[in-house]
């Protein structure tokens, strides 16, 4: 099995060699990165600007890594469409220092990687840690391992992005593995106002005021000591509007119908 590992980190992340590590032990594993920390990237690409691949030192023996000047989702694309003749069997992002929980997975370098991949037809997998200091990474880098050896056996497969998020214990502390759903959380909603030299500036911060989530959730799988394992596109949320948009759409239909009308 062929697998890129990518993240928002950089190339340099401990997180993402913590990953490589252990997914070197699974397939044939290859990074491709960013040169430098883009984390809040989400999807986003450098459109019609130069990006830059340049091989990188491997902290992995027999592992390559390549450092790219553009964005998560650049990583991704460039590795998945251009650097490589042969396709890749499992896409995995991380691992992230900090989570990507609730909402923030719209804004997420890290899932924005992923998203990748998913969108290429390539499973793929999405890594985070519930914490941003004192980091043991032994628990995400086993259970990213443990999903892509699924997949390799073939009892994951077809269209998959799955969100992972990892307490921050030891791997033997761990209390567990919860499928879950996005909490209606967002750390990525603070402002935080300061005057410098040019004058009035706003910057967009992450909170740690999170509101408490109910079991089933993401955050909820987290703080209790497990691993919240997310399928992406949120299926909660597909199926709590898809009936709403259904009932709304004759309505829709027969507003454009009297508008064409009366314009003919």
């Amino acid at each position: 099995m062929r697998i890129l590992l990518t993240n928002d980190d950089g190339v340099a992340a401990p997180g993402l060699w913590a990953a490589a590590r252990e997914l070197s032990r699974v397939g044939e594993l290859t990074v491709v990165a960013p040169s430098k920390e883009r984390s809040g990237a989400g999807t986003s690409i450098s459109l019609r600007r130069p990006i830059r691949v340049l091989e990188a030192v491997s902290e992995v023996e027999g592992v390559r890594a390549f450092s790219v000047s553009g964005t998560p989702s650049d990583s991704a694309i460039v590795a998945i469409r251009s650097l490589f003749e042969e396709k890749f069997d499992l896409v995995v992002s991380g691992i992230n220092r900090g989570s990507n929980l609730g909402h923030d997975v719209y804004v997420s370098g890290t899932v924005g990687a992923a998203m990748q991949g998913y969108l290429h037809d390539i499973p793929s997998i999405a890594v985070s840690m519930y914490a941003y200091a004192d980091l043991d990474f032994s628990g995400a880098a086993r259970v990213a391992a443990l999903i892509a050896r699924r997949v390799a056996s073939g009892a994951l497969s077809g269209p998959m992005l799955l969100n992972v998020n990892a307490p921050n214990v030891a791997f033997g502390a761990i209390q567990g593995v919860a499928v879950t759903s996005l909490s209606q959380s967002n750390y990525c909603d603070r402002i935080d106002t300061d005057v410098d030299e040019e004058g009035h500036y706003y910057m967009i911060t992450r909170h740690e005021d999170m509101h408490e989530a109910p079991e089933g959730t993401d955050l909820w799988a987290v703080e209790h000591g497990r691993v919240s394992v997310t399928p992406l596109p949120d299926r909660v949320v597909e199926e709590r509007f898809i009936q709403l948009l259904e009932r709304l759409v004759p309505d829709i239909q027969d507003e454009l119908l009297a508008a064409a009308n009366q314009r003919s």
